[in-house]
C-alpha cells in the first residue's frame, strides 16, 4: 500500500505523488540540447525526488552519474587531493546502481581513490571523465544533489571552472564531455563568486556562468493534487469531494511540495481515530484545517532551517517584519541581498513585483515566531487573552462579538484612550496577542494576504469547522467605512458567511467606544469602535 512521504525521494511505486512530467520533459530538452544547468529550490521543495526521476526515465539513454554532495564529509572539501578521492569514491558507488564504467576507466578511478599523490590533481581527473566521455557508447550526463554541502570552499569552485572548460572545450573544440550537468540544490551555484583565495586575490567571474536558467515552476498545481488525490481515492474510498481538497490544500501552501504532503499525510495517518472517527470524515474542509493547524505547532527540519536562517540573517528577519506587521508593499527586486536571500531560502516571492510571503502556512508560522517574541516579554494583552480564554466558547462556538468588547475594554485598561501615537501595527500586534491565546490548540488564523497593507487587514479565523473574518482597520470617517463594510461583505460571500466583524481604531474624542450590530440587507455586521 502506498503511502505519503515528507523524507527523502518519493518513489512512484510507494508513494502517492503529484504528477510531474511537465518539469520532466522541460529538463528533458535542456538535456537533449547540451545545456548545464542547476534546479535552484527551497529545502524539500521536490529536487532530489526530481533527479530520481530523471535517472529512472532516461537511463537508457544516457548513462547517469547521480551523486550526493551529502555523501561528502568536511574532510573531503579540506584540499583539491582529498576532494579528488572522494568524488571518485562516489562515482565508483555508481556501479552499485548499475552504472557500467570501462575497466581501464574504473581502474584509473581507484588509483586516484588509493591517494596517490602525483595521480590526485581535478586535471587529471577530468582528463580520465574526457576518456570516459570519448568511448562511452551513450551521453554521459552529471547530476550533483545537495551542492549546498560545498558551496563555500574554493575546491568546489575549482571543481565549477573544470566543469565549465569541459562545457567550452565540447561546443569550441570538440572535445568529448559530459552531455549535460544538472546542480541541484537551495544555494543559486550560477552566482557564486569565485573569491574564496587565501593569497587575498579576488576572481569577480562565476565559475558557473555557462549555465542557462532553469524556470520550470516545480510547485504543484491544483491539477496535480486533485491528481494524487484521486489515485488516493481509488485505493481508499473514503468519498472525499477530491476537487475542494485539492483547492483548500493549494490555498494554504501554494503548492510547496513538502507542505501539501505533509498535509495529505496527517490526513491519512494521525487524524483518525483521534480526531476524527473515520477516513471520510478526516478527508474534508475540516480535516485539512486540523491539518494546517500541526503543521503550524510542529518542529520539522524544514521550520528548523527557516528559523535558523533568521537567526543567522536578521535583516531578513527585519524585512518580513515589515510586510507583516506593519503591511508596508516592498517593491520586489532580485539585485536587493536581503530579498534575494528570501527568494531562494522559500521565504518569498514575487507577486505582480511586490514581495509576498511564499505560502499561507509560512506566513502564519512567521506570525506566530513574531508573536511569541512579544509574549516572552510579559505582554499584558496575551496574558489577559489566556486569563479570558474560556468566557469565548460556548457549545463549541467562538463568541467573537465578546473578543471584540474584551480587547477594546482591555486596551482601554491598560493604555487609556487612543492617541496619535498610535500606530497601524500596534493595533495589529495587540489583537493578534489577545486572540492567539483563545484559540491556540483548537484553531488557527492566517491573514488574508490582498487585504493586508498599512490601512487594512482582514485576519481570518478558523475554529472547530467554523469560520469568522474580523477586519482591523484605521477610522477614517464614514465614508471610509462604508466601503470597508461593502469590502468585509463582498469577503463574506466568497466564504458563504452571515456573519462579520469589524474593528476601527479611532482617534475622534467624542467617538461611541463599544461593539454594534448592524444589519446589511440579510448580513450581520459586527462593528468594534476603539
Amino acid at each position: 500500500m502506498k503511502t505519503f512521504n515528507t523524507e527523502g525521494a518519493c518513489i512512484p511505486s510507494l508513494h502517492y505523488m503529484v504528477n510531474i512530467d511537465q518539469t520532466l520533459l522541460q529538463i528533458a530538452s535542456l538535456i537533449g540540447k547540451g545545456k548545464y544547468f542547476t534546479i535552484n529550490r527551497a529545502r524539500q521543495f521536490g529536487k532530489t525526488t526530481t533527479l530520481a526521476q530523471i535517472r529512472t526515465r532516461y537511463n537508457k539513454e544516457y548513462v547517469i552519474l547521480s551523486l550526493d554532495f551529502q555523501g561528502i564529509g568536511n574532510a573531503g572539501f579540506s584540499s583539491e587531493e582529498a576532494f579528488v578521492q572522494e568524488f571518485c569514491r562516489l562515482i565508483r558507488r555508481e556501479k552499485l546502481s548499475g552504472v557500467v564504467i570501462p575497466n581501464e576507466i574504473d581502474a584509473a578511478f581507484a588509483e586516484y581513490q588509493s591517494g596517490e599523490p602525483q595521480k590526485v590533481r581535478l586535471g587529471e581527473l577530468f582528463d580520465t571523465l574526457i576518456t570516459w566521455c570519448s568511448v562511452s557508447e551513450l551521453p554521459i550526463l552529471l547530476m550533483i544533489d545537495e551542492v549546498d554541502s560545498a558551496t563555500n570552499n574554493q575546491v568546489f569552485l575549482d571543481f565549477l571552472s573544470q566543469l565549465r572548460d569541459g562545457y567550452n572545450s565540447r561546443n569550441t573544440k570538440g572535445v568529448p564531455f559530459f552531455q549535460s550537468v544538472i546542480l541541484a540544490g537551495v544555494t543559486d551555484v550560477k552566482h557564486l563568486k569565485n573569491q574564496i583565495r587565501e593569497d587575498g586575490r579576488h576572481r569577480v567571474n562565476s565559475p558557473w556562468n555557462i549555465a542557462v536558467d532553469f524556470n520550470s515552476d516545480m510547485s504543484f498545481s491544483v491539477r496535480g493534487i486533485y491528481g494524487m488525490l484521486m489515485e488516493y481515492e481509488s485505493e481508499h474510498h473514503t468519498g472525499m469531494d477530491a476537487e475542494e481538497i485539492a483547492n483548500m490544500i493549494r490555498e494554504y501552501t501554494e503548492g510547496y511540495p513538502y507542505l501539501v504532503s505533509r498535509i495529505c499525510q496527517h490526513l491519512d495517518e494521525d487524524l483518525v481515530p483521534f480526531k476524527f472517527s473515520d477516513p471520510a470524515s478526516a478527508w474534508s474542509a475540516e480535516g485539512v484545517q486540523e491539518s494546517v493547524k500541526m503543521i503550524l505547532t510542529e518542529k520539522s527540519p524544514l521550520f528548523e532551517s527557516l528559523t535558523g536562517k533568521l537567526t543567522n540573517y536578521p535583516r531578513m528577519k527585519e524585512v518580513l517584519y515589515r510586510i507583516l506587521m506593519t503591511g508596508e508593499s516592498i517593491p520586489f527586486n532580485v539585485d536587493q541581498e536581503e530579498l534575494s536571500q528570501l527568494q531562494m531560502y522559500g521565504f518569498i516571492k514575487n507577486q505582480n513585483n511586490t514581495v509576498a510571503v511564499s505560502n499561507r502556512i509560512f506566513e502564519t508560522r512567521l506570525y506566530n515566531l513574531m508573536l511569541s517574541e512579544e509574549e516572552l516579554k510579559s505582554n499584558d494583552f496575551s496574558r489577559q487573552g489566556s486569563l479570558e480564554k474560556n468566557m469565548f466558547v460556548s457549545g463549541g462556538v467562538l463568541n467573537m462579538r465578546l473578543v471584540l468588547e474584551r480587547f477594546i475594554s482591555t486596551y482601554t485598561q491598560i493604555f487609556g484612550p487612543l492617541t496619535n501615537r498610535f500606530r497601524e501595527k500596534d493595533g495589529r500586534e495587540l489583537f493578534l496577542l489577545y486572540l492567539k491565546p483563545i484559540i491556540n490548540g483548537v484553531g488557527n488564523y492566517y491573514i488574508e494576504a490582498q487585504t493586508r497593507d498599512q490601512t487594512r487587514m482582514d485576519v481570518v479565523v478558523d475554529y472547530l469547522g467554523r469560520q469568522y473574518i474580523v477586519e482591523l482597520k484605521i477610522w477614517r470617517g464614514e465614508r471610509y467605512n462604508e466601503r470597508g463594510e461593502q469590502q468585509i461583505l463582498e469577503y463574506m460571500n466568497h466564504f458563504d458567511l452571515t456573519t462579520g466583524y469589524m474593528l476601527s481604531f479611532n482617534f475622534n474624542q467624542h467617538k461611541e467606544q463599544g461593539v454594534k450590530r448592524v444589519m446589511i440587507g440579510n448580513r450581520v455586521l459586527f462593528e468594534g469602535m476603539l
